[in-house]
């Protein structure tokens, strides 16, 4: 039986960001090339073991499950509203979409981007200080109060599950998990 969602499943690629330093911000490229089981080609985020410089120096030998963030372009015009201006790659997100609701994604849904590339959403993004170091007083306009909303409106962290080449204009499907409708935890 099919299970009921009030999301949409198709949206699209409307940037693409990658960065070989950790900063926080990323710089738009024309296309990224994902890579199974390792993220990114290019950029600091990439590897099998995590490489978010904070839980990298704790626990090293951790999987990555931090390997492609994405966000949905529809945070930047509510950010935009509340008088922050925000584009693609500036939260440091390698993905950003239109027409997904990603932060209601459930754990283990499938996103597809373009062709061949399969990204495997492993949780939300958990907004952190840098964020108000990139503009002042944004962190609280990431933070969600309603109880039947995300926790954090700040996209959600993937792993890579088939690689490709992902560029802007290119179609975003998502496949959800058969077994549970899990919300996705923060990582």
């Amino acid at each position: 039986m099919p299970q009921k969602h009030d999301f949409s499943l198709q949206g699209r690629v409307v940037a693409v960001a990658a960065d070989r330093g950790h900063h926080f911000s990323k710089p738009t490229q024309d296309s990224i090339i994902l890579v199974e089981g390792h993220g990114v080609e290019g950029d600091a985020h990439a590897g099998p073991f995590v490489r978010h410089r904070y839980l990298a120096r704790r626990r090293p030998r951790l999987p990555n499950l931090r390997q492609v963030h994405l966000i949905p372009s529809e945070l930047f015009l509510s950010l935009l509203e509340a008088g922050f201006e925000v584009g693609a790659g500036d939260l440091g997100e390698n993905v950003t979409t239109a027409g997904l609701d990603l932060e209601r994604m459930p754990l283990g849904s499938l996103i597809e981007l373009g062709p061949s590339a399969i990204v495997e959403l492993t949780g939300l993004r958990t907004p952190c200080v840098l964020i108000d170091r990139f503009r002042a007083g944004l962190k609280r306009h990431v933070l969600s109060s309603a109880e039947t909303a995300p926790p954090f409106r700040s996209g959600v962290l993937g792993a890579v599950r088939a690689g490709g080449t992902v560029a802007a204009g290119y179609v975003a499907r998502v496949r959800l998990p058969s077994s549970s409708f899990r919300p996705l935890p923060a990582v």
